[in-house]
Formats: C-alpha cells, sequence, structure tokens
C-alpha cells in the first residue's frame, strides 16, 4: 500500500492527506455519526438541553473524522483542544477542524523523556506504552522519543466535555486532572481492561461523577448537580 511509503518529509506527503481525506474518507460527506460504537449521538443528546459554555477536551484525539466523538459537536458550533502524539494526526486537524486548537503532544502522568512506539503514521493505536496493541497479538518495535506533558501543561481552562483515549494511560491521566477547577459535565473514557472499570468508577465517584452507560470501551461519567 501506498501509505506505507509515505513519511511527513515527503513531498507527496500533505497532497496524500487531501487524497485520504477527500477520496478515501470523503470527509465532504456528511454523516449521523463520526465515532465508533455511536459515542458522539449519546454526547450529542448529553448536551442538547443544556446551558454550556460548548467547549471540549480530546486527548488522544487521533483523527478529526475517522473514530471521533467530538465532530458532531464541532459541526454544531463547539469547539475545543485535540492532542495527539502523532504529528500526522495534528497535520489531518489542522487540515479539517482550523477553528479549534491542535496540539501535538504525549500527555503521561509524568514529565519525562519516553519512547513513542508507532504501527504507522496513520494508526490509532500508537502509544508511550511498550505493550501489545489493541487489536494484534504483537508488541509494536517502530519508535521515536518524545518529552511528554502533563495534562495541566496543556490544559489551562474549564470545558464541558472531557474525552480521553490514550491506549493504556487513560487512567493515570485521569489522576492528574483538577476535576473541581476544569468541571467537564460528561466524561468519556477508554476502558480495554474489564478489571480497571470498578475502580475507575469508584475513583470518579468520589470525585462527583456518577456512571451513566457504557459504548463499546468508552465509559461515560455526569457530574452530579
Amino acid at each position: 500500500m501506498i501509505k506505507r511509503f509515505i513519511s511527513r518529509n515527503s513531498i507527496l506527503y500533505k497532497p496524500y492527506l487531501y487524497y485520504r481525506l477527500i477520496w478515501k474518507e470523503k470527509f465532504f460527506i456528511g454523516r449521523s455519526s463520526y465515532s465508533q460504537c455511536g459515542e458522539d449521538l449519546y454526547i450529542a443528546k448529553f448536551f442538547k438541553n443544556m446551558e454550556v459554555g460548548k467547549f471540549f477536551v480530546d486527548i488522544g484525539a487521533y483523527h478529526p473524522l475517522k473514530y471521533n466523538n467530538t465532530y458532531l459537536l464541532y459541526k454544531k458550533g463547539w469547539r475545543g483542544i485535540n492532542v495527539d502524539l502523532n504529528k500526522t494526526a495534528i497535520d489531518y486537524f489542522n487540515i479539517v477542524r482550523k477553528k479549534d486548537m491542535n496540539i501535538h503532544a504525549a500527555i503521561s502522568n509524568q514529565r519525562k523523556t519516553t519512547k513513542v512506539f508507532l504501527e504507522g503514521i496513520f494508526s490509532p493505536l500508537n502509544t508511550i506504552l511498550n505493550k501489545k496493541t489493541k487489536y494484534r497479538e504483537r508488541k509494536i518495535d517502530k519508535f521515536e522519543f518524545i518529552k511528554t506533558k502533563k495534562f495541566s501543561d496543556v490544559i489551562k481552562r474549564p470545558f464541558d466535555f472531557l474525552n480521553i483515549d490514550i491506549e493504556g494511560m487513560d487512567f493515570k491521566v485521569l489522576k492528574t486532572i483538577d476535576l473541581k477547577f476544569h468541571k467537564p459535565k460528561l466524561i468519556c473514557i477508554e476502558i480495554l481492561k474489564k478489571k480497571d472499570v470498578s475502580k475507575i468508577k469508584k475513583y470518579l465517584k468520589v470525585n462527583n461523577y456518577n456512571f451513566t452507560r457504557s459504548l463499546g470501551p468508552s465509559y461515560f461519567f455526569k457530574l452530579k448537580k
């Protein structure tokens, strides 16, 4: 496949991004849902009748359209901050989501230089954890180095919706977020291991959030009034 031979340094890189968006992903065609398991429909319904500031934060955003939980909000006039450790992901966002703030960063629970394990510049499975990927029974061996940041280094303001999908680092990062300051009305967090569900529910309940439902690996928590 041609994408195996495309790099960010290639003269074909940007034309290939537009090719994927226009021809392969057909971003100009409106859809009822863009997320993987209908998460965006639930999110849009949740905020339908709420007076909110209309601002979201998406950590591990991956792609502005594909498997995306915030694009429906964006189309409704919301704006937000999209963060991803993959530079190509941010290049996509800068094309499609120009009114958002799109940040290349690896968010962690500590600041350090670490490896980013790369399945590919177009993959949703890139991670700073040296582990088996979500869908494959093998480890990712290709890597590059990056300096990680904490959530507070990047996000300075309150927001209404928080989406976290960072391939196994989700709960560690969640625990670094000052929820009393940011006060998101709804949190969506990816939970890949069933054994983690109860402890995340317990942690968020202590922090004034109730579990509402799950869609695939996405779990939703609502701020108590």
